[in-house]
């Protein structure tokens, strides 16, 4: 009885859990649905039941987002850098965070359940790994995948701009303004830099919406999270206030992008004979150790044979 004791309390844990989530995620009657008509299911056109399929996660809205303003635009901002812009995005990463969760905590659950029928000899160290395990992973496994999109889509980001301003420059010296230079680069590197041009392409659906421009290039700089696309919102922010030229900050601020390229190239090339070092050293010395020494270990064991000596 005391070897079940664990799965007993883990068992409770989980189903207290999903009865939990039940309640808070069970809809609600709205009092105002009484003196809304009655619509028949025959005659309920195409329009409202997309609406009420958009709105699925609304109801959950408590639940399902953080209590803080902040928290939210947080983690609006975050989900945005790693390309998820729908409105219930949010949600959708607390939905999925949770059901997995919870989910793979009872597989986990079932796993230990089936093993102690089984007759396997399980200590309660092991079967609280083997449950809570699962849903630990299951839990923050969303979180991780979220943080390596970031940083690919960062990583993207970064090394097709300098292109992206050499262009814009381009476009801008042939008379072009800055919003149609954009809309054109923004096509040109839809095949080299999907990630730049979609980001592009937002800031130039922006501005035909009718932003004002510097709202529109810092909504720009908070979506990639990008350094240098920070500062040259900045450059550009700056030179529209006060009236200089937008084609000369661009040509200096694009010189500047190709050669931070160039140095972030060597600094990869200065890190490569570092980290060939440690597998140099594991993978030669003991071999080279081997072959010069082992024969004389041979020998000397041998001699030592011979001589009676253990």
């Amino acid at each position: 009885m005391t070897g079940l004791m664990p799965i007993i309390i883990l068992g409770g844990l989980g189903l207290g859990l999903v009865g939990l989530a039940l309640v808070l995620l069970r809809p609600r009657p709205d009092p105002l649905d009484r003196l809304r008509p009655k619509v028949a299911p025959k005659t309920e056109s195409k329009a409202l039941r997309s609406e009420v399929k958009s709105d699925r996660l609304e109801r959950y809205a408590g639940f399902l987002e953080p209590k803080s303003e902040a928290e939210l635009s947080a983690s609006r901002a975050w989900l945005q850098r790693a390309g998820y812009r729908s409105p219930n995005a949010v949600r959708s990463f607390h939905a999925v965070q949770f059901g997995l969760g919870v989910g793979l905590l009872l597989l986990g659950l079932l796993y230990v359940m089936a093993l102690r029928a089984g007759g396997a000899p399980l200590g309660q160290a092991q079967q609280i790994g083997y449950v809570l395990g699962p849903g630990l992973f299951g839990y923050y496994a969303p979180r991780r995948w979220v943080e390596s999109r970031v940083k690919a889509r960062i990583q993207q980001i970064q090394d097709g701009f300098p292109d992206a301003l050499d262009m814009l420059l381009v476009c801008v010296e042939a008379g072009q303004s800055l919003d149609q230079a954009i809309v054109r680069v923004s096509g040109e590197l839809a095949d080299s830099c999907p990630v730049l041009a979609e980001e592009l392409e937002t800031v130039a659906h922006e501005i035909k919406a009718g932003l004002d421009k510097p709202t529109v290039l810092r909504n720009f700089a908070a979506r990639t999270g990008v350094a240098d696309v920070m500062s040259f919102v900045t450059v550009m922010i700056q030179s529209q206030q006060f009236g200089t030229s937008i084609g000369e900050a661009l040509r200096l601020y694009a010189a500047d992008m190709r050669d931070k390229r160039v140095m972030r190239a060597e600094e990869a090339a200065n890190k490569i004979p570092t980290k060939m070092t440690l597998g140099t050293m594991m993978f030669t010395v003991p071999p080279l150790l081997i072959i010069l020494v082992g024969p004389s270990v041979h020998a000397m064991i041998e001699n030592f044979a011979k001589l009676g000596v253990q």
